[in-house]
């Protein structure tokens, strides 16, 4: 597992860099599942959940699935392929009961499940888009993380997950409050998201001001929504105040496009920049039209926009990626 790589200088290549212009095909390459349940609600050409419709902004059609399966690959390849940085291997007992708050498609749930055959893993989401068959120690429920969870006290779990949940929660204390309830002392949480944030080394991510004002704007508009996309530096500090300990913060750039010296980071830049094209349009379009009052049309001219700067080979930006990993005190015994 490689370690943090945030204070490290990523040196550019200078040569041509990789075409990309196959994005379509890489993305279309992903498997989508089955939904089991069709009553969705359609809207810019997009589908979004209708279980307590609007709570989330974020579209949940197979195109939406799709760049779910780039984005759990890229997760996944900034730490060398594993699903987790908390120190699941070194306690003295593996995990018995594992939560995976929003789910998504389930796929981290379901390599879990293969990871800990001998461990329940339960998924939950607002949407029904996780395969129809699943392990025998892996089940997927529609529930609303926002909402009280129905768990009991002898149902409580050694592990608790969520990933890529900015812009989908509106009073993070509560959630962490909840969640802690819900771990058994001496058990773990870990938060796995990206920044809304671009940067670079070497100060040519000014090169690409369309992408810096969507930035703003999605803040701004994400902030008016009531559900803040830009909260990963954040979420180490509100672990702490919910009384975690053990908090460590690993952050990695995730650089967009092939442009690193090094191979493996050049690898993850291809996948990172198929990843940020495919995330513009589902993060901003409907907090655009239905928040800022916006048209689709002049919305999707926008999208197109900062796509184009994506494809720019002379930015070197990058995107950083926090896992945020604490425990519930061993010797903590409320409830």
């Amino acid at each position: 597992m490689p370690p943090p790589n945030f204070h490290e200088h990523i040196q550019a290549d200078t040569s041509d860099e990789d075409s990309l212009n196959d994005a379509d095909s890489i993305a279309d390459s992903n498997l989508s599942f089955i939904s089991t349940v069709r009553d969705y609600v359609y809207e810019n050409g997009r589908r979004y959940h209708a279980y307590r419709y609007g709570q989330y902004p974020i579209p949940n059609d197979e195109e939406e699935q799709d760049r779910l399966a780039i984005t759990h690959h890229l997760f996944k390849l900034l730490i060398g392929g594993d699903l987790y940085r908390t120190p699941l291997n070194q306690q003295l007992s593996p995990p018995k009961r594992i939560l995976d708050i929003g789910t998504g498609t389930g796929t981290w749930a379901l390599e879990m499940a293969e990871e800990f055959p001998n461990a329940e893993i339960v998924g939950t989401d607002l949407s029904p888009i996780q395969p129809n068959f699943s392990p025998p120690n892996c089940t997927f429920i529609i529930d609303d993380a926002e909402s009280d969870w129905a768990f009991t006290k002898d149902e409580a779990f050694d592990y608790i997950h969520a990933r890529s949940m900015g812009g989908g929660i509106a009073d993070w204390g509560r959630l962490l409050r909840q969640a802690y309830n819900h771990l058994k002392p001496g058990g773990w949480i870990e938060f796995q998201e990206y920044d809304a944030r671009i940067n670079s080394d070497d100060g040519t991510h000014i090169k690409a001001p369309v992408l810096l004002d969507l930035i703003k704007t999605l803040d701004e508009a994400s902030k008016k929504f009531g559900k803040r996309v830009s909260i990963a530096s954040s979420l180490a500090g509100w672990l702490e105040e919910a009384g975690y300990t053990s908090v460590t913060s690993d952050v990695y750039k995730c650089p967009v496009g092939s442009w690193p010296k090094s191979p493996r980071l050049k690898e993850i830049g291809r996948v990172g920049k198929v990843s940020l094209i495919e995330a513009i349009e589902p993060y901003s379009l409907a907090l655009f039209t239905r928040v800022l009052g916006w048209t689709y049309e002049r919305a999707q001219e926008y999208v197109d926009k900062c796509r184009q700067e994506v494809m720019n080979s002379s930015c070197h930006i990058y995107v950083p990626f926090y896992y945020v990993y604490a425990q519930r005190p061993l010797d903590d015994s409320r409830v």
